[in-house]
């Protein structure tokens, strides 16, 4: 936890009285959500997730929440569709219940990707989820680096984002330092602020990597913009899905002669063949946050570690219960 997340936190522990503040999750990262509650001095929502035989979800909320200000902390991850309907159900219980307000906390925004109409009659699938979420009950929702911005503007309610690349840079310049011998590669154009983020707090010059998508999940890496010879260079991206992007970026880094490559990601996604190509790649380690519990092979992986987001979402949360400014917390 950074030092001034810290102090935050402990000063303002008063304030969140349980008698009006509830805190409450689904199945998909019940650590995470424990590690909020534990930071923010407050107790555990008591709840039930289960499924019927039939694979219909069942929710019971054990607790009163009439009147008090409720916080859901869902992430919508594989599985994508069962992690949302979780999350409808438990906004729908909780708005039934008489709860004065029911946020969404969503650190890893399922459907992101699907933000526009990509060819004739697609969806726009994020904006879909977006549509309800709001219907089920949600007041306002909170997310951690969604893979495209513009998704703010699908909601008709407060949305706060939230960026996970100061915690990761801090984390960085703690293990490993900071200046001109290390390299800053967004994978992609559309990544190109993201990752001019990260090297402004490194202090760290930036590549390009022109990419071509072919089919979903499939990528292929093009040309290299920027230098990177005899430079440790740092992928910086908003999710690792299936890892093809990225180990063809390492392996594209190294040919231009990178010494090194590292990744930062806040989303570890790892579908499919994800784990064993990281494992294969020569990329030295891979920085992701727990927005997306890990399984245990990926847990027990060498070149994975993770750094815990929970701090950013409790000092969020503590200011959004306080009516304190959210976006002053990146200043």
């Amino acid at each position: 936890m950074t030092p001034n997340l810290s102090r935050n936190l402990k000063n303002s522990s008063s304030s969140h009285d349980p008698n009006n503040f509830k805190i409450f999750a689904g199945n998909t990262n019940i650590a995470l959500a424990k590690q909020v509650c534990e930071l923010m001095g407050v107790p555990f929502g008591q709840s039930q997730v289960n499924s019927f035989s039939d694979g219909e979800i069942q929710v019971e909320i054990k607790e009163s929440v009439r009147g008090k200000h409720v916080f859901v902390i869902q992430s919508t991850c594989p599985p994508v569709n069962q992690s949302y309907m979780e999350l409808f159900i438990i906004l729908d219980a909780l708005k039934r219940a008489s709860s004065a307000s029911v946020t969404a906390v969503i650190p890893y925004y399922g459907y992101a990707r699907q933000d526009r109409k990509v060819a004739p009659r697609a969806p726009i699938s994020a904006k879909c989820m977006a549509d309800l979420l709001t219907t089920a009950g949600a007041d306002r929702v909170v997310s951690i680096d969604l893979h495209a911005a513009q998704i703010q503007g699908f909601f008709n309610c407060p949305f706060d984002h939230l960026f996970a690349i100061p915690t990761l840079a801090k984390s960085w310049k703690d293990q490993f330092g900071e200046g001109d011998q290390f390299v800053t590669v967004s994978p992609d154009a559309g990544g190109v602020e993201r990752a001019r983020a990260f090297a402004k707090r490194i202090n760290s010059s930036l590549a390009i990597i022109d990419k071509r998508r072919s089919a979903p999940n499939e990528a292929k890496a093009m040309h290299l913009i920027g230098d990177v010879a005899g430079k440790i260079a740092v992928i910086v991206d908003d999710m690792i899905d299936t890892a093809g992007t990225l180990t063809q970026a390492v392996d594209s880094l190294l040919k231009n002669g990178a010494k090194q490559v590292f990744a930062i990601a806040t989303h570890p996604v790892l579908s499919g063949p994800a784990i064993q190509r990281l494992i294969d790649s020569p990329i030295e380690k891979v920085f992701v946050t727990d927005t997306i519990p890990l399984s245990d092979l990926a847990l027990n992986s060498k070149k994975i570690q993770v750094i815990s987001i929970a701090p950013v979402l409790a000092e969020a949360i503590r200011r959004i219960h306080d009516h304190d400014s959210v976006s002053s917390l990146f200043d």
